[in-house]
Parts: C-alpha cells; structure tokens; sequence
C-alpha cells in the first residue's frame, strides 16, 4: 500500500479509535462515581450551571478519558503507520489537545484540573504510545527474522 495512503488511514484510524475511548470512558463514568446531587450532566448547559458542584473525584474520569482516548488513538495510528510512527503519534496527541482547549472554553473547570488535563493527557500519553507501538514493531520485526 502507498506509504501517504497508509498515513492517511492510520491518522483517521487514529481518531476513531481515540474518539471511541473517550466516548466510551466519559459514557461510565457516572455509573462508577455518580455526579454530584443536583448536577445535571445531559447538557452543556447543565454542566456549566453545576460545576461548582464538582469534587475533585468527579474530574478522574473526565481526565481518564483524555488520557487513555489520546493513547490509543496514537498508539493505533502509531502501530499502522507507514513510517514517521511518532510524528503521527504526536499529531493524534494535538488533535485531542485542540479538542482539549475547545473544552476548556466551553465548560469552566477548576485551575488545577485544567492544567493537569491540557499537560499530562495529552502530547505525553502520545508520545508514550508511538514509543511503545515503535518498540512493538521493532521486537515484531525481530522475531520474524529469527
């Protein structure tokens, strides 16, 4: 397959799957630790009118499904790109950073969980994961040849 093709693929293959995570994460997370009472967390507006509510508890799995969203995202763009494995790692990380930062705008959260998410879920989940799918390959590759 073309190498720009297979980048193409594995950049959109990248978001879907991250996009997926953070979805499917975001989606538990009041099952696992339910929403402060009187939060109404259906809309955006409901959210913005009850954030003061939230403890910081209520911000693990918000940060979670950043984190783990962008790493699998990176790590399956990362694991079926042709070739600049982590640039494309990386690219995943600003895609979810950006949609961070949009974040930020629309829904007022606490200083500290702002900088914590916009600086630790994700170009640093990113990284780790288009190391680590690098790694894979090569020790995939190595034991093919043997």
């Amino acid at each position: 397959m073309n190498p720009i093709i297979r980048n193409i693929l594995a950049i959109i293959a990248g978001i879907v799957i991250g996009s997926l995570v953070n979805m499917s994460l975001i989606a538990v997370s009041g099952s696992i630790i339910p929403p402060p009472d009187g939060a109404d967390v259906t809309t955006t507006e409901g959210l913005k009118a009850s954030m003061h509510l939230f403890q910081p508890k209520h911000f693990i799995f918000p940060f979670l499904a950043h984190a783990l969203g962008t790493f699998a995202g990176a790590f399956i763009a990362a694991l079926i790109a042709a070739n600049h494995k982590i640039k494309l790692a990386l690219g995943i990380g600003i895609f979810f950073l950006a949609g961070g930062i949009a974040s930020v705008f629309m829904l007022p959260s606490p200083t500290w969980y702002t900088i914590v998410d916009l600086v630790g879920a994700y170009i640093p989940m990113a990284y780790i994961a288009g190391r680590l799918a690098t790694k894979r390959n090569k020790f995939a590759h190595q034991e093919n040849l043997a």
